[in-house]
C-alpha cells in the first residue's frame, strides 16, 4: 500500500531566497535548512517500503522527521524543533491519493527507550510499596486498634484483613503483579510489534537500536508481513544490513552526491561486511 507517494523539498535556491529575506542575522543556524541540499536532495518518491539509508549526520533522520511533520503523524518523543523547522516543513510539498491513516506514526530510538525505561521503573515503583507493605502487614496486624468513628472504617477493614491473611496474601491483595521484564532487544522487538497494527504508514528512525541479529531478521520479516498483507508503509532510516535487505525496499543513499537510488549489495556498509566475512571465510 502506498499512502504517501512522494515528497518535494527546498531545493538550494528556494533556501537561499529564504534565508536571504529573514531580516535578523543573529541565528547560528537554521537547521534543517542546507542539510538535504547539500547533497541535492531535492524529492523522495515512495514505495510500499522506503529506505533512507546514510552514515550518522547525512540527514536521513532531519528527513524522516520533516516528513512526519508534514504529513501531521503522531509521535512520543520530542525532536529537534529549530527556529526554522516549521518554516521549512511549509516549504516542502506532498503527494497523495488517499488519506494518511489516523493510526499512523513515527518510531523512534527514543520512544523505545523510553517504553524500557518506564517499564523498569514502574517495577521499582512496585518493589518499594511491597517493602513498605510487608513492615504495614505487622503494623496493623499486632496494632491495638479501636473503631472510634466512621472514619476509622477503613483502617478497620486493613486490620480485620491483616488478620485474617498471611502476610503473603495481605501484600498480594494490595498490589499489583510487577510488569514482567524482557530484555532490551525483545522489549524493543514487542514494542514495535505493539504500536505498528493494520493499514497505516509508519516512519522508523534506526528500529534496529536495541535489537539483537536475531530481532533484526525477525523485525524484517514482521515488516514484510505487515507492508505485503495488512496494507502498511514504511519508510525507514537505517543502515542495518537486515533492514536493508527487505524485500522489493527502495534505498536512498543519503551518502552519495547526488542522492540516488541504491540496491542494497551496493551500499558501501553492507560491501564492509561483505568483505570481511569473505576475508575471514576458511574460518566458518
Amino acid at each position: 500500500m502506498v499512502y504517501l507517494k512522494s515528497i518535494i523539498f527546498p531545493n538550494a535556491d528556494r533556501e537561499f531566497d529564504f534565508i536571504l529575506g529573514i531580516k535578523r542575522t543573529c541565528y547560528d543556524s537554521y537547521y534543517p535548512f542546507k542539510i538535504l541540499s547539500k547533497h541535492d536532495l531535492n524529492r523522495l518518491d515512495f514505495e510500499p517500503v522506503t529506505i533512507l539509508y546514510g552514515s550518522n549526520g547525512c540527514g536521513k533522520t532531519t528527513a524522516l522527521n520533516v516528513i512526519a511533520e508534514k504529513i501531521k503523524v503522531r509521535r512520543d518523543s520530542v525532536y529537534n524543533r529549530s527556529n526554522f523547522f516549521h518554516d521549512y516543513v511549509d516549504l516542502c510539498e506532498i503527494h497523495t491519493d488517499m488519506d494518511i491513516p489516523a493510526d499512523s506514526r513515527v518510531i523512534t530510538s527514543d520512544d523505545v527507550f523510553d517504553y524500557m525505561l518506564n517499564i523498569r521503573n514502574l517495577n521499582e515503583g512496585i518493589d518499594k510499596k511491597r517493602e513498605n507493605l510487608f513492615d504495614e502487614y505487622l503494623e496493623v496486624k499486632y496494632s491495638h486498634f479501636q473503631l472510634k468513628s466512621i472514619e476509622d472504617y477503613d483502617q478497620l477493614k486493613r486490620v480485620n484483613s491483616s488478620r485474617r491473611k498471611t502476610q503473603s496474601k495481605f501484600v498480594r491483595s494490595e498490589l499489583m503483579d510487577n510488569v514482567r521484564e524482557y530484555s532490551n532487544g525483545e522489549s524493543a522487538f514487542i514494542y514495535f510489534t505493539q504500536k505498528i497494527g493494520e493499514n497505516g504508514l509508519y516512519l522508523l528512525d534506526e528500529p534496529e537500536n536495541s535489537l539483537s541479529v536475531k530481532r533484526q531478521i525477525e523485525l524484517v520479516r514482521f515488516l514484510e508481513e505487515s507492508a505485503r498483507f495488512f496494507g502498511c508503509q514504511f519508510i525507514i532510516s537505517t543502515h542495518s544490513p537486515f533492514l536493508l535487505s527487505m524485500k522489493g525496499a527502495r534505498i536512498y543513499n543519503l551518502d552519495s552526491d547526488p542522492v540516488t537510488v541504491e540496491r542494497w549489495t551496493e551500499l558501501e556498509q553492507v560491501r564492509t561486511y561483505y568483505d570481511f566475512f569473505k576475508e575471514h571465510e576458511r574460518e566458518f
